[in-house]
């Protein structure tokens, strides 16, 4: 059974009464009339506990607390799976959205935010509630093998997540850019995806590993970052990854990297 936009329950935490009532004015706009408000992290708390909203639409920054409180509480509660966390913030500077942008969230949208950033983000939620499996020319999707390489355990259970939805059943995991190494060495996969800030070794530096190595030269590289200046993502293409997508990432971008990087 399709689900229906105005069948999705939002949740939206917002200190200002005056910016609740124009968010929700947009949310009502885009036909999502299923909303609750909050205006404290105490009180959205209680609200995800008792009503277990699709989404919490979220500001950062509280009189009780921060909007991470609210990721780590979704997290505790083992609801990250069916509460899906979308930060809306004027908030620009990197360093201050980095942790969100790691914590497998579904967007982060600007304030003020355009109806076309808000359908897209909705699309995301709906495409990780009611996911459609992918088909390839190519490939048998069901036997793929995936190498997921990530330092955030958040980033690679929502990876897995999206992959797993697309129909992927053969994915292996991997915290380091060493470990992925080691992992290689014992087997071969028709894709690799791995992040781009990582200690021990860098996303770039991994992908120039594999591409020096001839069992998987040839292998696509997909690299998801959640941060990247002009000049480091020159050196992404230089290290040889074949695509680059951002965090937080949409499950249709990944399809759609997926088919173009293996049905080619």
């Amino acid at each position: 059974m399709s689900l229906s936009i105005n069948e999705l329950r939002i949740l939206l935490v917002e200190p200002s009464d005056v910016q609740r009532k124009v968010i929700g004015q947009h949310l009502m706009q885009a036909q999502l009339t299923e909303t609750r408000g909050a205006s404290t992290i105490a009180e959205a708390k209680t609200l995800i506990r008792e009503w277990q909203p699709d989404i919490v639409t979220s500001a950062m920054y509280f009189e009780d607390g921060t909007a991470h409180q609210l990721i780590d509480f979704i997290h505790a509660s083992n609801l990250e799976d069916t509460v899906h966390f979308m930060l809306v913030s004027s908030e620009h500077r990197p360093d201050q959205l980095e942790q969100f942008k790691q914590a497998g969230i579904v967007a982060i949208l600007p304030k003020p935010f355009s109806s076309q950033q808000l359908q897209r983000a909705i699309r995301a939620t709906v495409d990780l509630i009611e996911p459609e499996s992918v088909e390839l020319n190519l490939f048998d999707v069901e036997d793929l093998r995936v190498l997921l390489v990530d330092d955030s355990m958040t980033s690679l259970h929502a990876l897995r997540r999206v992959f797993e939805n697309m129909g992927v059943e053969h994915i292996v995991e991997s915290n380091n850019g060493v470990t992925a190494i080691e992992i290689l060495n014992q087997q071969s996969f028709d894709l690799i995806v791995t992040d781009f800030n990582m200690p021990e070794m860098s996303g770039s530096e991994f992908a120039q590993h594999v591409r020096q190595d001839p069992s998987h030269a040839h292998t696509p590289i997909l690299m998801v970052t959640a941060q990247a200046n002009e000049l480091q993502v020159t050196n992404i293409k230089q290290s040889g990854v074949d695509a680059l997508t951002d965090k937080p990432f949409e499950p249709a971008t990944l399809k759609k990297l997926l088919i173009n990087l293996l049905d080619q």
